[in-house]
């Protein structure tokens, strides 16, 4: 059964990559969908059945689509734009929505699939690019019985841990939104103590090292301040990626009437970063906010 059902992953960034080898590696029937032509052949080469700058190529193919593109804005122009994806699809086809956006937006997707006769779950994603290449990210789910069941092979391959948050289409993008807001304020307070740090003479692989043994070391900072240690801010995720996260998480907080101070001011952080010029960086050249220090450069220096 499993060699037969076809699953299309569109946008293959860190996530998006190492969810569709986790496909591959789990026997699915595998097309990959990017605009770049780099990420196309390197999947190709790992054993997609095709690759294509547009999933309309292999639409009648699909039992399946995964979308890991960075926000809304790009879901709706795949699904719904000029030559969009879903009119393409057959009826019942199942469409998961991974990428982190507000629960309005998923609601309203999930409205234009539904009248065209598609399935949806809303099913943002955590764990990093190695556990999406060990297909063990972390998935938070919500919508009907039916669309659990139709994603169940790519749930399988993807994910260490499914959970189902419920039956309603924006609980699944709310739960990662609240997670977000951990995640960008983690990184946040990871930039600052270690430029706290740089300015006290601290030497940040000491500090790193100590950290990371220690009881005030977090998945993010333990990740992340590795970059600032070695100096490369190559993106993996970008601060970008966390001006847009956080801002989903005040414009949340704002809908329900909410205070978030620490959220907020990552968020002023952040934007700070993209700001000066970091946008396109590792989001921990947040920590390139703080004047007055002398950071570890690539190599060493």
């Amino acid at each position: 059964m499993a060699n037969q059902y076809s699953v299309a992953v569109i946008g293959l960034g860190a996530m998006g990559m190492g969810a569709a080898k986790s496909c591959i590696n789990a026997g699915l029937t595998t097309y990959g969908v990017d605009l770049n032509p780099t990420a196309l052949e390197s999947l190709k080469a790992f054993g997609a059945k095709d690759v294509s700058k547009s999933a309309v190529d292999f639409a009648q193919e699909l039992d399946a689509v995964m979308l890991l593109v960075v926000n809304a804005q790009q879901v709706n122009a795949v699904l719904f734009g000029a030559n969009g994806l879903a009119k393409q699809l057959r009826a019942g086809t199942a469409v998961m929505v991974s990428s982190t956006i507000a629960a309005q937006d998923a609601e309203t997707i999930s409205q234009k699939l539904t009248e065209l006769g598609l399935v949806m779950l809303d099913a943002p994603v955590s764990g990093g690019a190695a556990k999406a290449a060990a297909g063990e990210m972390t998935v938070m789910a919500s919508g009907s019985a039916q669309a659990f069941a139709k994603l169940q092979p790519v749930l399988d391959a993807v994910a260490g841990k499914v959970y189902r948050i419920g039956e309603k289409i924006g609980l699944g993008a709310t739960v990662k939104i609240i997670h977000q807001l951990l995640a960008g304020v983690h990184i946040a307070a990871g930039a600052e103590a270690m430029a706290l740090a740089a300015k006290a003479g601290i030497p940040l692989n000491l500090m790193y090292d100590v950290v990371t043994n220690a009881a005030g070391n977090s998945w993010m900072f333990e990740n992340r301040m590795k970059h600032v240690v070695d100096g490369d801010y190559s993106p993996l995720s970008m601060v970008d990626i966390f001006v847009k996260d956080l801002g989903l998480v005040n414009d949340t907080a704002k809908s329900l009437h909410f205070p978030l101070h620490l959220a907020s001011t990552a968020y002023s952080m952040f934007t700070e970063a993209s700001n000066a010029g970091y946008g396109k960086e590792d989001d921990s050249a947040v920590i390139k906010i703080f004047s007055g220090i002398e950071l570890p450069k690539k190599g060493g220096h």
